[in-house]
C-alpha cells in the first residue's frame, strides 16, 4: 500500500475494551494501515463505546460526533457496549457507517477490508467470536492486556453489563497461555488479566486461581497484574499466590458500598464481613499490599447512615485509590424501578467526600512506602531531562533519573518523597 489508509481509535470504559482496541489496532498495523491520533484526520474512525454510566454514554456520544462531523466524511464504525444496549437510538445518528456489537468486534478488520474492496456486506455477515482477537505485538500501552473471560451472570440490580456483554463465558486455558507466550515473545514485560468478572473464570475444571498459577509458571522475564475483580470466586489459594515474585501485590477489589443493607439492595454476592475478612487475610500476609476499589454513591435508598458506613470502611481499609461512580439509572435494570432515588446534588456531595477520602488514603499509603524498594517497569523516558517514569509492583507511579534509556525495562529503585529517586 503506497499511501496507507489512516485509522484512529477512541476507547471508552474498561480495560476489556482497551484489550480489544489494542488487538484491533495491531491487526490493522499488520495490514499496513497507519494508526493515528483520534484528533487527526483519518480515513476510518473506530469508537469503542461504554454505557455503564451516564458519563460513559456522554463521552461515547461526544467521540462519535467528533468523527461524524469531519468534513471529509470518513468511515465511522461504532462498537462496544453502547451498541449492544442502545443500537436503535444510535442508528438515528448521521454519519456512522457501521454499528458492530461486541460479539462481532473481532471481525472489524474483515468488515473494513470488504468495504474498501467494494463488497456489499454488513456486520451481521460475520460470526460471533468473543475470543478471536489476534495477539497484539504493538499496543497503546507498555502493558499487554489479556482477555480471559467475558460476560457476567450476577445481574446486580444497578448493572447493565449482563445485557450488553451477555452471560459469562471463559476463554480456553491453552488459548490464554499461548496468547501470553506470544506477547512475552513480542517483548511485553507486564501482563494484565482482564474480563468482566474474572474471579468467576472456569474452563473445563480450571478455576481462576489455577489459571493464575499456570500463568505464573510460564518462563520469561515478566510480571502479572490482576485487573478489576469482584470479591467472589476465589480465596486463600489466590492470596498465597501473591508470594510469587511475578504476581504484583495489588488488587482493585470492588466494594461498591460499606453498608450491608445497600449491598443486599444491589444484589451483591458478599457482605461487609466477607469483604473485610478478605482484606484482613491479604494485609496480614502482605502489609504493604495495595488495595484500590470502586464505590457507587447515591444508590436508590442510600441514607446518610449508609453513606457514613461506606466512608468509615474506606478510611479503615485505606484504599489508595477509589474509583467513584455516581449512581446512574440504567434502563432495564431492577434499580431503575426502585423508589427513593437520591437527588443529584446529594450524589455530587457524596462523590466529593469519597474523592477527598481517596486522596488522603493515597497520601498516607505512598508516605508509608518511602524508603522501600520498588521494581519499576519504565513506560516513558525523556532524553533531555533524563527522567524515567513507570509503575512499581505495588502500582505506585514512580519517577527517577537515569543516564541511559531504560524504556520497557525493570529498574529497582528506592522510593523517596515525592517519588523521585536515582539509580
Amino acid at each position: 500500500m503506497t499511501n496507507p489508509r489512516k485509522i484512529a481509535f477512541k476507547t471508552l470504559g474498561c480495560r476489556l475494551n482497551q484489550f480489544e482496541t489494542d488487538a484491533l489496532a495491531a491487526q490493522f498495523k499488520r495490514h499496513e494501515f497507519e494508526v493515528v491520533d483520534y484528533a487527526e484526520d483519518a480515513d476510518i474512525y473506530i469508537v469503542n463505546t461504554c454505557t455503564v454510566t451516564n458519563q460513559g454514554d456522554t463521552k461515547s456520544r461526544k467521540a462519535i460526533n467528533q468523527a461524524t462531523k469531519k468534513p471529509h466524511e470518513p468511515m465511522v464504525i461504532v462498537t462496544g457496549c453502547m451498541v449492544n444496549g442502545q443500537k436503535e437510538k444510535l442508528q438515528q445518528l448521521n454519519g456512522v457507517t457501521y454499528f458492530v456489537e461486541n460479539a462481532r468486534k473481532t471481525s472489524i478488520f474483515q468488515l473494513v477490508d470488504a468495504h474498501f474492496k467494494g463488497e456489499t456486506t454488513s456486520p451481521e455477515h460475520f460470526k460471533n467470536d468473543l475470543f478471536g482477537f489476534e495477539s497484539a505485538d504493538e499496543t497503546f500501552h507498555t502493558r499487554s492486556f489479556i482477555k480471559i473471560q467475558d460476560g457476567c451472570n450476577n445481574f446486580c440490580t444497578f448493572c447493565i453489563v449482563p445485557k450488553v456483554r451477555g452471560r459469562a463465558i471463559s476463554r480456553p486455558v491453552e488459548d490464554i497461555l499461548d496468547n501470553i507466550r506470544e506477547v512475552i515473545g513480542f517483548g511485553f514485560k507486564e501482563i494484565v488479566l482482564t474480563g468482566v468478572n474474572i474471579g468467576r473464570y472456569e474452563y473445563n475444571g480450571t478455576d481462576f486461581e489455577t489459571l493464575v498459577e499456570k500463568i505464573l509458571g510460564l518462563p520469561g522475564d515478566f510480571r502479572v497484574r490482576i485487573s478489576s475483580i469482584e470479591p467472589e470466586g476465589f480465596g486463600d489459594k489466590l492470596f498465597s499466590l501473591f508470594s510469587h515474585p511475578k504476581l504484583t501485590p495489588h488488587l482493585h477489589l470492588c466494594l461498591q458500598s460499606g453498608s450491608d443493607r445497600i449491598l443486599l439492595q444491589m444484589r451483591r454476592f458478599y457482605n461487609l464481613d466477607t469483604f473485610m475478612n478478605m482484606v484482613e487475610k491479604i494485609k496480614i500476609r502482605y502489609p504493604d499490599f495495595n488495595l484500590t476499589t470502586d464505590i457507587i454513591v447515591g444508590f436508590p435508598g442510600e441514607t446518610e447512615e449508609d453513606f457514613r458506613k461506606t466512608c468509615e470502611v474506606s478510611e479503615d481499609i485505606g484504599f489508595s485509590h477509589i474509583h467513584t461512580f455516581k449512581y446512574s439509572v440504567r434502563s432495564g435494570t431492577r434499580a431503575e424501578r426502585m423508589t427513593e432515588q437520591v437527588p443529584e446534588p446529594v450524589k455530587q456531595e457524596r462523590s466529593r467526600i469519597i474523592h477527598s477520602i481517596s486522596e488522603e488514603n493515597k497520601r498516607k499509603y505512598r508516605q508509608s512506602m518511602i524508603g522501600k524498594e520498588q521494581i519499576v517497569l519504565v513506560e516513558k523516558y525523556n532524553q533531555k531531562t533524563g527522567l524515567a517514569k513507570g509503575y512499581g509492583q505495588h502500582y505506585i507511579p514512580v519517577e527517577f533519573k537515569s543516564n541511559e534509556n531504560p524504556y520497557n525495562q525493570f529498574v529497582r529503585v528506592k522510593l523517596d518523597f515525592p517519588s523521585l529517586s536515582s539509580h
